[in-house]
This record gives C-alpha cells, structure tokens and sequence, in this order.
C-alpha cells in the first residue's frame, strides 16, 4: 500500500487510511484481527480490503514451507528464502495493482542478494564467500541481461501498435492524452523514452490559429511535427485532426522486469534465473490460454 505511494514504512505507524486513527497493536494481529473485525475498521466502520488477509495469508504459507524445508539443516537460509519471497509477494501484487514494480524492491532486493550472499553462501551451494559472491553477480547480470535484450527486441518487432479508425475519424490531441473515439490513451503510458512516438497520417489539422491538410503528424515527449513545420508540445494544448489509423509506441517489457529479474540472478543465481524465466513462459501461456477460452466462452452465451 505505501510503496508505490512513496509513503515511509515506519511513520505514521499502521493506521486506518479512511479516518486516520492508529490501529491498537491488539487490532494490528495477522489474519486474526481481520478475522475478528469482519473486514473493517474497528473506529469507521469502513471496509478494510481483503487482500491483506490474503496477502498475509499467503506469506504464512511461503514462510512455513521455508522453515519446513530449510529451517532444520539451517536456520539463517531459511530466514534469507523468505526475505525473498516476501519480495516477491509484495512486487506481484504492487505490479498488479500499479502495473510498476518500485525500485525499492528491484535495486533494494539485488543489493539484499549481495549481502545475503556474503552472510550465507550456501545459498549459492558455495561454502567460500568469493563463490558465492560470483554466482551472485553471475545471476544478476545473466536475469538482467536476458530480460533487457528481450525488451529491446520486442521492442523492435512489437514496438507498435496500429489502431485502425473509420475514414475521417476525429482525433484529439489534449495537453495529457490522445482522445481516439473509443479509447483515450494518456501520454505518460506511450512516451517513455525520446524516441517514442505517436504517428498518423491526417487529413486534416486544426489547431487554434490555423489549419493544415493531408499532412503526416508526429508527437514525441518533446517535439510535435505537422508536415514540415515543429512546435514544443507545451506550445499546442489543443489539437484535433481527422485519420483513419493512429500508430503508437508499445513496451513489450519495461526496465522494472530487467531490475527484477537482476534481483532473482542475485538470490538464485544463472540456474535459478533460467528456472523463472521458463516457469514465467509455462505460466503466462497457461493464463493467455485459460483467459481465450473463457472470453469464447462468454461470447457463446
């Protein structure tokens, strides 16, 4: 809740975030107090979200399934999986609410799979720390590596996307996103790097001042093309055209993926980094699969 939010972890303590009262430690207990406050607050009454039940369920299991398989042959490598884990845990469900995973767990967890490595090597199944610590940077460097280059080649051969408009479709170039008729897409979510851009052949331009026709318009994060003529974005608030197709830039993956996967090389080492990356595949196929077959399904009836 607070990451992605750039709130402090520590201050204020744990607090409702609808009447801002601090929570008891007796109010504050995992599952329990969820359990027995049935979902909400116990000063507002409002709804407190089940995903903290959830989520601190699901961390219960993962963290007795590492002292289970770990805790008796060592104590310190089972405390070092579950820091991992929890990393994990936190990044999935901030990624899937915020669609960014904060580099507070991606750096913050690859300087952790150094430090761990140092204290324990037997995470690496090293015994000397100098092992351990190049399995480390091993690991990260081979996650990072493999995830980049597959960002920049989906980059180059999935890098667009064509949207295809009625003939003389209106479009709208706003000072914070592009209006199509069905679809607005804000800019801050297409014009990462200074080379992505927002293509289109119009038929026609209108602008405050004046007008252009059958003219190619191109929008970067800091230059907007109408035919042969440039302005700075921030100049035009306001821009309408007619079209029949918008091209925009699309990521097949983002540097948070590479930082993250820089973190599992540096707690997993190569082999590990090999085993997410094909277990992700396996997964991600799964879901795409399971995800047509219940749109099909739900057309059909």
């Amino acid at each position: 809740h607070r990451l992605p939010r750039g709130e402090s972890l520590v201050r204020p303590p744990s607090h409702c975030p609808h009447c801002r009262r601090r929570i008891p430690w007796g109010a504050n207990i995992p599952l329990i107090s969820w359990l027995q406050l049935r979902g909400r607050c116990r000063f507002c009454g409002a709804p407190i979200a089940a995903r903290y039940f959830v989520i601190e369920l699901l961390s219960a299991v993962l963290f007795a399934g590492c002292w289970l398989r770990y805790g008796e042959s060592s104590v310190w490598l089972a405390l070092v999986y579950c820091l991992f884990l929890a990393g994990l845990v936190v990044a999935a469900f901030i990624d899937l609410e915020h669609y960014i995973i904060p580099d507070a767990i991606t750096l913050g967890g690859i300087g952790a799979g150094f430090l761990c490595s140092l204290l324990v090597p037997e995470l690496h199944r090293e015994v000397s720390f100098a092992d351990a610590l190049r399995s480390c940077l091993v690991g990260a460097a081979l996650g990072a590596g493999v995830i980049y280059t597959i960002m920049r080649l989906g980059k180059l051969f999935l890098g667009r996307q064509r949207f295809k408009l009625p003939p003389d479709s209106r479009v709208y170039f706003t000072e914070e996103e592009l209006v199509l008729p069905n679809k607005v897409i804000p800019y801050a979510e297409v014009l990462y790097r200074r080379t992505d851009a927002i293509v289109l052949q119009a038929g026609q331009v209108e602008m405050v001042d004046r007008c252009y026709w059958n003219v190619a318009v191109r929008l970067t994060r800091e230059v907007l093309r109408v035919g042969d003529v440039t302005y700075r974005p921030e100049e035009v608030p306001w821009l309408e055209v007619t079209t029949d197709a918008v091209v925009i830039p699309r990521e097949a993956m983002g540097l948070g993926d590479v930082k993250f996967m820089g973190a599992i090389g540096a707690f997993l080492g190569w082999a590990g980094v090999l085993f997410s990356l094909m277990a992700s595949a396996l997964a991600g196929s799964v879901a795409g699969v399971t995800l047509i077959v219940l749109r099909r399904h739900a057309r059909a009836n």
